[in-house]
């Protein structure tokens, strides 16, 4: 006789929260109201979430995604990001007589405030996150002089201060906390002064999402986190979910991404999203799992979510009229037919 253990049920852990954060939900619903508003073309700065799919929806309603603000042709209207920007970015807007609109979450706005803060401060400024990432590149830019990247526990190593008292660590808003806690740490053997910014960085939602996972990667034999490779915080989850004890844990985009043989062997799969997908992704992968006999679903519920901000107070002006003055004043400056 073989063994008296029945064949394990087959169940789906779905995290909440999951997916769309306010920042992102505010960002998104800022192109598109652009759009609703002052028709097409609206120009986005770099994407506004590190999302294929949003990115690939805006631009059928009219968004043109450039890399450089120079690629916007003047009298447009050109939006930033949620991941913010340096500020020679709006001047860069003015020169080229761009109406702006700035979608940056409040609490990385919240984040660039204290770099300005401590800088005029004369401290030093140590952004704990990803070299070349939107997010550390706004940040940076707010303050150059003062402030020096610190990708990971590896990089304390080579930091160098003028003023071992005078030195305090911010964040990128979107890195796991526990490593982020732990580069912390390296730096505070390093510099006993280190001061902490007078609120935790790293945000609500990237926190309550890795929260949700690592209760889910202790039950799950396979996690999968619904999410762009360019995503930060949806990368982060993979890696959470790992250590949190998951066998395997992978980053798709889309449903079609998943590999049946994946679920060889496994009883118990996690789900969730990172904080720029939108929830229609997530319900496509519940399918897929259905129609393999993963029906049975339950929320691993990590917290409760209510946090939402109010929209960008440009999208309460004409922008359009302001843009077309801006090429009035330029061509009244220089004389009719001057090209940029």
């Amino acid at each position: 006789m073989g063994p008296m253990t029945a064949s394990p049920g087959r169940r789906v852990l779905l995290a909440a929260p999951r997916g769309y954060c306010a920042g992102v939900d505010r960002a998104v619903i800022a192109v598109e109201k652009a759009l609703e508003q002052y028709g097409a073309p609206i120009y986005v700065r770099h994407e506004i979430v590190h999302n294929k799919y949003v990115v690939q929806t805006l631009e059928k309603k009219g968004a043109i995604f450039v890399e450089q603000t120079e690629e916007v042709p003047a009298g447009n209207i050109v939006m930033f990001s949620a991941h913010g920007v340096a500020p020679v970015v709006h001047e860069e807007a003015e020169r080229g007589k761009l109406a702006t609109i700035d979608a940056t979450c409040p609490l990385v706005t919240k984040v660039h405030k204290e770099a300005v803060r401590f800088a005029n401060e004369d401290y030093d400024i140590l952004l704990i996150g990803h070299e070349g990432h939107e997010e550390v590149i706004g940040t940076s830019g707010e303050a150059p002089e003062h402030i020096q990247l610190v990708d990971g526990p590896g990089d304390v190593a080579k930091v160098e201060v003028r003023d071992p008292s005078k030195v305090v660590w911010l964040s990128q808003t979107t890195l796991s906390v526990d490593e982020t806690m732990e580069t912390v740490d390296a730096l505070k053997d390093k510099f006993p002064q280190l001061i902490s910014p007078p609120s935790d960085d790293i945000c609500y939602a990237t926190q309550n999402r890795q929260l949700a996972v690592k209760q889910m990667g202790a039950e799950a034999e396979l996690v999968i986190v619904v999410g762009s490779r360019n995503s930060s915080n949806s990368k982060r989850l993979v890696e959470v979910a790992k250590l949190a004890g998951s066998r395997a844990a992978y980053l798709v985009d889309f449903a079609d991404e998943i590999d049946e043989a994946w679920l060889e062997g496994v009883a118990t799969v996690g789900v969730t999203s990172g904080a720029s997908v939108p929830e229609v992704l997530v319900e496509q992968v519940l399918e897929w799992l259905a129609a393999r006999g993963f029906e049975d679903v339950e929320i691993v519920k990590a917290a409760e979510e209510s946090i939402t901000f109010s929209l960008p107070k440009e999208l309460r002006r004409d922008l359009r009229e302001e843009a077309a003055e801006l090429i009035a004043q330029r061509t009244d400056a220089r004389g009719a037919g001057d090209e940029r």
